[in-house]
Order: C-alpha cells, then structure tokens, then sequence
C-alpha cells in the first residue's frame, strides 16, 4: 500500500520542483504537477478514485492553483472565493448529472428485471444453434447499451449472470466439454460489450467526459444523434462480426443444443407475466430514447434523463432509498465532478493552449488527415498502460485534444468523435483495460494466454474499421 501513495506524491513532487518549462508561468506548473499526481493516483489507487479525485481538487484549490496570472490579475478576483467556486463548479456540470441520471436509469432495468428479461427472451429465441446464441448475447448487450452508461453494469451485472450457466447446459446437451463452448461464450459477451460502449454516447460514462472535455478544449459539441449515426456502420459491422470471427476462431465441435432454449423458456416461465413497472420501465426507455435522438434541438439530453428518473420515482418504479442506495452512481457522481473540475483546471492556467502550440510545432508539415490518424491510433495503444477507460480519458484526451486543435486544416468534429468512439473498443485490449475485463478473464472459460491474444486480434480489428469505414463515412455525414 506504501508504495501506490508513494509514487504519485514523489511524480508530484519532482515535478514541482523542477524549473517550468518554456513558455508556462510557476503556479501553472505547480498546478500539471498535482494533476500528475492526480492521474498516477488513480492508477495505482492508494485510495478509491473519487476520493483521490475530491483530494486533487482540494489541495488545487487550497493552494490557489487553478488560475492563470490574468484571471489573479483581473479587477475585482478574490482568490478564495475564486478557489471554492472552481472547486465545486463540476457538481453543477451537465454532463456530469446526465452520467448520474443514466446509471440510476439502469437500476429501473436490474431492479424490474426488464434487463434479464431481454437477454432470456434473445437466449430463448435465438439459442438453439452456438451461433445463434453468440448473436442473442451480442443483441442484448446492444438493446440495454443506450441506457446503461456502465458497460460493467450492463454486461457484467446483466448479461453475465444470464450467461454464465449456459456453458455447462450446452455440455450436457451436446456431450461436448462446457470450456470450449465457454470460450465462444464468454468472449462474444466481452467483445460485444466493448462495441457497443462506443455505439452510443450514453452506453459508456467516458464518453460523455470525453465530449465535456473537448467542449471546454475544441468548442466542438456532438449530439446523442450524431454519435449514434457516426458510429453507425462500424458498430453495426463489428456487432455482426464478433459473435461469426469468434465461432471461426472458436468453434465447438457441436453446433446445437435444445437445453439452452428450454432453460431461457423456463427461467422466463419463473420470472413470471411481463410486471407493470417494466412495461413502465420500457415506456421511459423508448420515449428518453426518442428525444435523445430527434428533441435535442427541444430539450438537453441531461434533462430527458432527469425527467425519466422523475417519472420513475412517481410511478414507483424505484424509490428514493433505491436512489439513496445505488453507491455506483453517487460514487460516480462524486468521481466525475471532481475529473471534470481538474481538467478544466488545466485549460485555466494556460496548459492546454501551451500544449497546443508546442504540438502543432512538432506536427508541421504533416497533412492534417495523416496527423488525427496517427493521434487517434497512439490515443488507441496508450490504453494498455491504462487499468480502466475513465482514467485514460482523464490523463491522455485533454492532451491529445489540445495536439488535434493546434493542426491548422483538421477536421475537429471528426477528430473528437473519433476520440470518443475509440473510448468504448479498446476496452478489448487487456483484462484490466475496462470494468467487465476482469470478470470475463477470471470467469474459467478464457485462458490467459487466449484472452491476451484475442485481445490484440480483436483491438487491431476495431481500430483498422474505425480508421478504415469511419473516417471516409463521418466525412460524409459531418
């Protein structure tokens, strides 16, 4: 434990020591070293990241960090009154509450089952075939996607516990050992998850950061639409191709079972008749829905989630304790207020326009299409250093955004989006590069080695269709 507050409080202090570079002013330098040791903190995780969060911000705000020498220059600036107001500006953030919102959203989904409901009705329908099943568990984890902002929410505490016992149903079906089956399974179920983090801009909380921050760095802003049919035909083609690539790669010698079905049917049997609250729950899911995708222009999308939550503690669908109880979203709350007050700290003090200009002086002479590839590919690799998608957001887009807007002729709209879409498909990198990853390497279906190598495989896939269809189809559509 020594050791993971050790590193980031000694990163920091080295850093503050040293003169500033070129071009940045002293207290602009003090305030990258404690957002340093900030992001390194949330790597080794001395502590939870929302209170590693809530300390940065803190320390930043007590020692006067977050303002450039003309906002302290500026008549009328008071420093402490300044400090706190900064500190607490990412509770009053719109994106943020939209995050909170939707992972309330998702407990209507586990709480009146209408989310198992989905993947039974997928497993009953389409289970009977290896194949079949491999789209069934895809489809769900792609109709739950929109309104569930934490891929481990959705497929680790959805899909998986509807999945999991299926491998041995299907040996005793076939005759055929349940690991092999097991492997087909369990990393369609991982694949899918990641793909359909990065279809829409509510299936993954990094992705809604992503877009804050490059608001405040770009001034680009990019719709629930315009993500959704961004991403378009790359989810769609990936979404198509995992469960096929992965029964190619991992085939089971049998390619049917009748048990598989016939557990979906009776466990849906034990469920019960479809209940009030989830024909609720579905209604909420459909109308947010819809004005996500064509009421932007009539109402922000943060107040359609909160209106459903609304609507939902009305109609009783969860209660306010339910609210009160539900640690992942206050956790998160708490977490992403303070990352979107720090980050926003560095484009106060003059970094990100500091950054900006000594990349663009770097990167001269290049085409500007040639330069967001190859920003886009390197923001893409960094996330093996990265044990989760929000800390690499934190760390490594507020540069990169920076490095895209100082390139005189890029296409910013395409480069942001394109940022954010790599956010969810990475995630099939490593087993510690997103939420479900652990789950699915520890579940005793995927050996080490296989999940290592399929995650290379895999993450070389979604990178060349990102690059490959995405690229040439948001140049249509932007």
């Amino acid at each position: 434990m020594r050791w993971r507050v050790a590193i980031p409080l000694l990163v920091g202090a080295v850093m503050a020591w040293l003169p500033p570079p070129a071009g940045l002013g002293q207290s602009a330098w003090y305030y990258v070293a404690v957002f340093t040791a900030v992001i390194i903190a949330l790597i080794t995780e001395p502590l939870p990241p929302s209170a590693v969060g809530l300390i940065g911000v803190t320390v930043a705000a007590a020692a006067g960090l977050p303002f450039s020498d003309v906002q302290r220059a500026a008549p009328g600036f008071r420093l402490p009154a300044e400090a706190v107001r900064w500190a607490l500006s990412g509770f009053s953030n719109a994106t943020v509450w939209l995050i909170f919102a939707a992972f309330v959203f998702a407990m209507g989904y586990e709480k009146t089952g209408l989310g198992r409901r989905v993947a039974l009705l997928m497993v009953k329908s389409l289970g009977h075939r290896t194949l079949g099943l491999g789209y069934a568990v895809a489809l769900s984890d792609v109709l739950l996607a929109p309104f569930t902002p934490s891929n481990t929410a959705r497929s680790a505490g959805t899909i998986y516990p509807v999945i999991r016992h299926i491998p041995e149903l299907y040996g005793k079906g076939t005759g055929q050992p349940a690991h092999a089956f097991g492997t087909y399974l369990m990393w369609v179920a991982f694949a899918t998850t990641c793909v359909s983090s990065s279809m829409f801009v509510t299936a993954l909380a990094p992705n809604l950061l992503l877009l804050d921050l490059a608001r405040t760095a770009t001034g680009v802003t990019v719709s629930w639409a315009a993500w959704c049919i961004g991403f378009l035909p790359v989810g769609a083609l990936l979404v198509a191709l995992v469960p096929w690539l992965t029964y190619r790669l991992h085939r089971p010698e049998a390619g049917a079972s009748a048990d598989v079905p016939r557990w979906a049917a009776a466990a849906l049997a034990e469920m019960g008749p479809i209940a009030r609250k989830e024909i609720g729950m579905a209604s909420l899911a459909l109308v947010s829905l819809t004005l996500w995708i064509v009421g932007s222009a009539v109402i922000d999308a943060t107040l359609v989630a909160m209106l459903a939550v609304s609507l939902m503690l009305v109609f009783g669908i969860v209660t306010w304790d339910d609210v009160l109880a539900n640690r992942p979203a206050w956790n998160v709350l708490a977490w992403f207020a303070t990352l979107v007050a720090l980050a926003d700290g560095l484009n106060r003090v003059g970094f990100i326009a500091w950054l900006g200009a000594l990349t663009a002086a770097h990167l001269s002479g290049h085409s500007p299409a040639v330069v967001m590839v190859v920003l886009v590919t390197m923001f893409f690799v960094m996330h093996y250093a990265f044990a989760g998608i929000t800390a690499h957001t934190t760390a490594v887009a507020p540069v990169f955004l920076a490095a895209g807007a100082s390139i005189d002729g890029m296409p910013l709209q395409t480069f942001v989006m394109l940022l954010g879409f790599s956010l969810g498909i990475m995630g099939v990198l490593t087993p510690y590069a997103t939420g479900p990853a652990p789950l699915y390497y520890g579940c005793g279906f995927i050996a080490p080695r296989t999940f290592w190598r399929l995650g290379f495989g895999f993450g070389v896939l979604f990178l060349a269709a990102l690059l490959g269809i995405g690229v040439p189809w948001l140049r249509v559509v932007s």
